[in-house]
């Protein structure tokens, strides 16, 4: 009795010593991008963490151990209602000058958290944190936090890698073969499609160079305390866990402050409404599932472009599920179900699913990966088009752009990946996907506790991340080449002048 006594108080001290204390600050006010750090909350949490938590959407977490500030803005619903007509189909030139609107939305959501009276008085107090967890996105609100607790900071990247963050831990970022994740390009680019990717990613990048300033004023004003310079200061971040995984989104190279985590959101899948079971079931055929995500409405889908869609499935077996805001779609076909709210990992989750129409964002792309269902991807915006070209480069789906559908175009895609032999495609990389040593959620847990052991963990990063570009670039070292050959260049003229003179000299002198 005395030694499983003894065990207990032991296995208590252990479990005491690996506790931390974590603040979670998520400044976006995007829902979706809270799907990504909400299932590591509610593991840290579980894992004996002590989390307080400031996001903009509640969490379902009932712990003694979870703290939440939340921060509500009614103006906020723009973020999660776009209806098609509001998005264009311009091109790739769109995507990188909207960088500039991203950013100061940013700006935006930082001044509305740091505005909140919770967070004033959490900022005022003498809690002591041994780690921010918080979203690095489109500003840098969290590193204000990190200044004023002076505790590492571990960012969480909802996207795959943004441009603007390979800078703060020196991370390789070469256009030549990794695209800026809102160019349309995938890894194997044109001359053409190489100098867009060059000049949009330095566009990118000065945009994001430019709001450092307003970053630093804004963290000044509420913290209340001088901040330090912002290139030094982002540069300080200890770790990214970035929702990508190279299987999908590309191989590129990583320094070991960069870990991706790509399906760290994918629990196990639920069972599914009685409703939607039967209509799965029931489909001798298979299934297509049609959802253009939480933040664009299937209702607002111009009448031209609906009505190729309806005729393109009125002429397939396959039954479709169509996630539809309406109550009523005229002109539906008998094979279609129409539903306000779907579970869509748990219709991705059933066999009977054979494809999926989506707009390309990454949560729904790396489900529909992880479940090995094929895609037909119609981007609309942001960091959709890099998606749906990485799904389509590794052979999980293809492209529709929504300008170009016609019945026969929808009717032809559909065709293509509903092919058993696409769908085998679809199923390898599946496998290379969930092919890992350790779950995402595992890997992000490990190395969130791994900076906190280690205190910020400065190892992680190259030394690149503190050389000024002259440096990196190996400018000054290529200009002490290019003298020395200069000079030898010059010594060589010159003596060869002499040899050649002198040679000329002698032979003059000879005739004479």
């Amino acid at each position: 009795m005395f030694r499983l006594h003894t065990i207990f108080l032991l296995f208590q001290c252990v479990i005491f010593a690996y506790s931390y204390n974590i603040l979670a600050v998520f400044p976006h006010e995007g829902k979706s991008h809270q799907w990504i750090f909400g299932p590591i909350i509610k593991e840290l949490v579980k894992r004996g963490h002590s989390v307080t938590a400031i996001v903009h959407h509640k969490e379902k977490i009932d712990s003694a151990n979870y703290k939440e500030i939340l921060v509500e803005n009614p103006s906020a619903i723009g973020l999660e209602v776009i209806p098609m007509q509001a998005l264009t189909s311009a091109g790739w030139y769109s995507q990188v000058f909207s960088s500039k609107f991203l950013l100061n939305e940013g700006l935006g959501s930082c001044d509305l958290i740091l505005s909140n009276s919770e967070v004033i008085e959490l900022i005022k107090s003498d809690q002591k944190f041994d780690l921010i967890l918080g979203e690095l996105f489109n500003s840098e609100c969290c590193q204000g936090f990190a200044v004023r607790f002076a505790a590492p900071l571990v960012g969480v990247s909802s996207t795959t890698i943004i441009n603007w963050h390979n800078g703060h831990f020196g991370n390789p970022d070469n256009p030549a073969y990794i695209p800026s994740n809102n160019i349309f390009y995938d890894n194997r680019m044109s001359f053409k499609e190489r100098v867009v990717n060059f000049l949009g990613t330095l566009n990118v990048k000065k945009a994001y160079c430019d709001a450092l300033d307003s970053n630093r004023k804004l963290l000044e004003k509420h913290f209340k305390m001088d901040m330090p310079e912002m290139g030094r200061l982002i540069r300080n971040t200890s770790l990214l866990l970035v929702n990508s995984h190279w299987s999908l989104t590309f191989a590129r190279p990583l320094v070991p402050a960069m870990v991706e985590i790509g399906g760290v959101h994918i629990q196990n899948a639920n069972k599914l409404p009685e409703n939607i079971e039967k209509f799965i079931n029931e489909s001798k055929h298979g299934v297509i599932y049609f959802s253009l995500g939480s933040m664009i409405k299937g209702h607002t889908f111009p009448q031209e472009k609906k009505d190729a869609f309806l005729k393109a499935f009125a002429r397939l077996p396959q039954r479709v599920l169509w996630k539809w805001e309406n109550e009523t779609m005229p002109g539906k076909p008998d094979n279609v179900m129409i539903q306000k709210w779907m579970p869509q990992f748990d219709i991705l989750s059933h066999p009977n699913v054979k494809a999926f129409i989506s707009h390309g964002g990454l949560l729904g792309t790396t489900e529909a990966v992880h479940c090995g269902v094929p895609m037909m991807v119609m981007p609309q915006y942001g960091d959709q088009y890099t998606n749906a070209k990485a799904v389509e480069a590794n052979g999980g789906g293809v492209i529709l752009y929504l300008k170009d559908a016609t019945e026969e175009k929808v009717y032809n895609n559909l065709k293509t990946i509903l092919d058993p032999e696409f769908r085998a495609k679809a199923k390898a990389l599946s496998e290379r996907f969930r092919d890992r040593p350790m779950s995402p959620m595992d890997t992000a847990i490990y190395w969130v506790e791994y900076v906190a052991r280690h205190k910020g963990a400065p190892h992680m990063k190259t030394a690149a991340v503190d050389m000024p570009l002259y440096q990196y670039l190996l400018l000054d070292v290529l200009a002490f080449l290019g003298l020395i050959l200069l000079v030898f260049s010059y010594i060589s003229y010159k003596i060869l002048s002499l040899v050649l003179r002198s040679v000329f000299s002698k032979k003059k002198v000879k005739q004479n």
